[in-house]
């Protein structure tokens, strides 16, 4: 969010972010995805039906790479999946978030109308 919004725009963008899918890196690697619910003064913000990935261990991607190496091809591809598990109702304090994204398709951002986009802005 630009650090020059004004109070009473920066409070209608955070309202339009609520039930929204989020995606948030964390500090230590991992990334959270769940629907945005809240946050406080301290930029904690609370998700739900929240799940975590996490990043595969280093041994995880040596397996991978010996894999890939073994099987002859040119030039081998490695791949590793995200390790995931669901977690429900979660709060990522606001000094481990790295970065935060909107998860919204560009179907979904077409088919809001105009008057909707009014109404979250206090134009009623």
């Amino acid at each position: 969010m630009e650090s020059n919004m004004e109070k009473p725009e920066a409070e209608a963008f955070l309202k339009s972010l609520i039930n929204k899918i989020m995606r948030i890196y964390a500090t230590d690697g991992r990334l959270f995805v769940g629907t945005f619910r809240c946050t406080d003064t301290h930029s904690n913000i609370v998700l739900s039906v929240t799940y975590e990935y996490r990043q595969p261990s280093q041994q995880k991607l040596a397996e991978a790479a010996s894999t890939a190496a073994s099987s002859g091809a040119a030039n081998p591809t490695v791949t590793a999946d995200m390790t995931s598990r669901y977690l429900g109702l979660v709060v990522v304090p606001g000094e481990h978030i790295v970065k935060m994204e909107v998860e919204e398709f560009a179907s979904q951002a077409k088919s809001r109308s105009i008057l909707e986009r009014r109404d979250i802005y206090g134009g009623r």
